[in-house]
C-alpha cells in the first residue's frame, strides 16, 4: 500500500548546504525530482553505503527502491513544499530525505495513498 508523505523544507540554503548527498536544484520542481529520482533507483543509497565503513555490512534493506514513486513540489509562502507518494517503508523513506536534506525538512503530515 503506497503511503503519502507532506514534507516542508523550510530554508533551502540549508539544504543544499546540509552534507556530501545534499539537495543540488533550486526550485520546488527540481527538488522534488531529485527526491523522486533517491527513492526510485538506488544511485544514492550506493553512493552513500560507499562511504559507510563497512559498506558490505550496512541493512540491504535501507536500499529498497519504488520505481512507481511520484514526488510533486510547489512553492508555499516561503518554503518549498513537497508530496512524495511510495510503497517504501517510513524508515527508508526518511533515510533518504536525510541524506538529501539533513535535519532541514519538516514532516507535514502523513496519509494513506
Amino acid at each position: 500500500m503506497a503511503t503519502r508523505y507532506f514534507i516542508s523544507l523550510p530554508d533551502t540554503d540549508k539544504v543544499r548546504a546540509s552534507g556530501e548527498f545534499a539537495f543540488i536544484s533550486q526550485g520546488a520542481g527540481g527538488l522534488a525530482s531529485e527526491l523522486q529520482q533517491a527513492l526510485r533507483d538506488t544511485a544514492l543509497f550506493e553512493r552513500w553505503r560507499a562511504t559507510q565503513e563497512e559498506p558490505d555490512e550496512v541493512d540491504p534493506s535501507l536500499g529498497a527502491t519504488d520505481p512507481a514513486a511520484i514526488v510533486t513540489g510547489a512553492m508555499q509562502h516561503h518554503d518549498i513544499r513537497l508530496v512524495a507518494t511510495t510503497t517504501l517503508p517510513g524508515e527508508v523513506f526518511k533515510q533518504r530525505l536525510r541524506l538529501l536534506a539533513g535535519s532541514h525538512w519538516e514532516l507535514r503530515d502523513v496519509r494513506s495513498a
